[in-house]
């Protein structure tokens, strides 16, 4: 089918197709604005990850060339001419540049060639990397920079000077972006608190998680034998092998749920082979090993959501964890930790799930049994989630670009300026 030239262009900047929730997140946003009759480009650093065969049908992926560092930095200083201060530390003395930085040129190139209305970025360095080259491609491309998790957050207790000093460079570079999204209010408040940016340039925008499709999926069989009907309750959780998500106190929380009743724990996501022995070493110092499965990276979490009898969130810090949002969409009871930000908004302050202490590992052992002792609530779970909707972030977006939901055929030539 040939493509509308007619489309509004909106280009989407990814550093790769790896599993987590923004990657997830970005792909439903690019079939929400196929739906709506838009263009759609993914630019991608490294065309690789888990989510590759899931990019949605219509969209053009375009993957970037990146530069040698030397040649980032010098397309920073190139973009900020003036800003030699705030980029020295976290992006000229470090020991590789950061690689939003080295997809500058392609980025500018690719902006001068195509002119897509509007170019959507996600993580800081690549929101940097969009500012950059709409600056330096000198076009009319309205850039829009999104924050998806506390970053700011992060960056404090970061080892290297890319990540401690990163706040002050989005101080000075956010600004020239025509937009600047947070995933939740907790994270526009942090971003807000960290930068010094006005809080009232920050627009929330939640994450489009919530797909038509996802009752279907939730509906389709799951062949794990833990989840066969009769057995032990299947305690759920969904996130990166990775610190953020804290996997170690679930599992003593685990552990201690185990002490009260049977129970089996499922781990589901991507990790290192390191990460994956870590977890496995302290199940089994905890004694829980044999009850605990790790399965990996898994196309259709939501099958398995359905189908838990607690889906667990332990993380130390979020943006707005779609995982968590999911498993409400498929009745799932629900516990989290209390952690900046995300879980508390999702849930309503405890309304939809119950809400205890990052770290506290019997607090989550005991709200986990409070759920399987009560799982009642799943109409009112299913209908939070429904707040969480592809329909509603489409709608932001557009609105951010400049284009109300107006029918593809009334949108103005790809690189017109927007309004």
């Amino acid at each position: 089918m040939a493509e509308n030239p007619a489309a509004l262009r909106v280009a989407l900047l990814l550093p790769s197709l790896a599993g987590g929730g923004v990657e997830r997140s970005t792909l439903a946003l690019a079939r929400g604005l196929l739906e709506r009759g838009a263009a759609v480009d993914l630019l991608l650093g490294r065309a690789e990850g888990p989510l590759r065969d899931a990019v949605p049908a219509g969209v053009r992926v375009q993957p970037l060339r990146a530069v040698p560092g030397w040649r980032g930095r010098l397309e920073a200083l190139r973009a900020h001419p003036g800003g030699v201060g705030v980029l020295l530390r976290p992006v000229l003395l470090v020991r590789e540049a950061p690689d939003g930085y080295r997809l500058v040129p392609a980025l500018a190139r690719y902006l001068q060639e195509v002119r897509p209305d509007a170019l959507i970025a996600a993580f800081p360095f690549e929101n940097l990397a969009a500012i950059a080259a709409r600056r330096l491609a000198r076009v009319a491309t309205r850039v829009i920079v999104t924050e998806r998790n506390t970053t700011t957050a992060a960056t404090r207790r970061g080892r290297t000077w890319k990540r401690r000093y990163l706040p002050g460079l989005l101080r000075h570079a956010y600004p020239m972006a025509d937009a600047i999204v947070a995933v939740s209010d907790g994270v526009a408040d942090r971003l807000a608190r960290k930068t010094g940016l006005p809080r009232a340039a920050i627009r929330t925008v939640y994450n489009p998680v919530v797909v038509p499709e996802l009752p279907a999926l939730a509906a389709e069989p799951v062949a794990h034998p833990w989840f066969r009907p009769g057995g032990p309750p299947v305690v759920l959780g969904v996130g990166r092998l990775v610190e953020q998500k804290d996997f170690p106190t679930l599992l003593r929380a685990f552990a201690l749920v185990r002490q009260r009743r049977p129970a089996r724990l499922v781990i589901l996501g991507d990790g290192t082979a390191e990460a994956r022995r870590d977890l496995e070493a302290v199940a089994a110092g905890l004694g829980c090993a044999e009850d605990l499965d790790l399965p990996g990276f898994v196309a259709n979490p939501f099958a398995y959501m359905a189908r838990a009898s607690v889906f667990a969130l332990s993380s130390l810090h979020e943006g707005l964890p779609g995982a968590l949002i999911q498993a409400l969409a498929c009745g799932c009871p629900v516990v989290s930790t209390d952690c900046p930000s995300g879980p508390s908004e999702i849930l309503e302050h405890g309304r939809h799930g119950r809400l205890v202490p990052v770290g506290d590992h019997e607090a989550l052992a005991s709200a986990i049994l409070a759920c399987l002792d009560d799982p009642s609530g799943r109409e009112e779970r299913v209908a939070r989630a429904a707040a969480f909707g592809l329909e509603r972030a489409v709608d932001r977006y557009l609105a951010l670009i400049g284009r109300p939901a107006v029918e593809a055929q009334a949108l103005s030539p790809v690189g017109a300026q927007a309004a």
